[in-house]
């Protein structure tokens, strides 16, 4: 039996960071949820308050003989804006900043490899943002934010159409 990783990454509204991931070959499961603020147990109000410090994020335990950590950076790559800092399109603040939240001394260093190779790449004007950063606590968000995309299908594409995510990694995608 495989011994299991955990990813935690965050890139804007969880919602949208689940899909990519869950899809993936051996990845086991995607669990919406907060990380790297003070407040024990946040709710999903609180951390969108801006008072607890936690931004939101996914937590992805995968199989590494069948998925590397590498691929999970790949898709994270693809899926947000690591140029702003600000928030991710639509949403903004710092509950939806992009961080990389490693788990494991192996995993900072290919996070940081992985945001060089980023960075040197061309496919950004801007500078790579994304803070990596030692995971700290991560609290599962409520279940009504789990598997949005499926629960909601409809809500869930109309909301990635209309933040703009999709054209955006579509266009820096095509350069690489």
């Amino acid at each position: 039996m495989s011994q299991h990783e955990i990813a935690i990454l965050a890139g804007g509204c969880f919602w949208c960071m689940v899909e990519p991931f869950d899809t993936r070959p051996g990845v086991i499961r995607v669990t919406s949820g907060y990380t790297g603020g003070h407040k024990e147990n946040p709710t999903y109000e609180e951390v969108c308050s801006g008072t607890t410090g936690h931004a939101e994020a996914v937590e992805i335990e995968f199989d590494p003989s069948l998925i590397s950590y590498e691929e999970i950076l790949n898709t994270y790559w693809s899926s947000m804006d690591p140029t702003d800092a600000g928030g991710q399109f639509l949403d903004r603040g710092s509950s939806y900043r992009p961080e990389i939240f490693y788990t494991t001394k192996e995993q900072k260093e290919i996070a940081e490899k992985s945001k060089e190779a980023l960075q040197n790449s061309g496919r950004f004007d801007k500078p790579i943002i994304v803070p990596i950063t030692k995971a700290s606590p991560f609290y599962p968000a409520e279940d009504y934010h789990q598997d949005f995309y499926r629960k909601n299908p409809e809500r869930y594409q109309l909301s990635e159409q209309a933040s703009g995510r999709a054209e955006f990694t579509q266009k820096h995608l095509k350069k690489q």
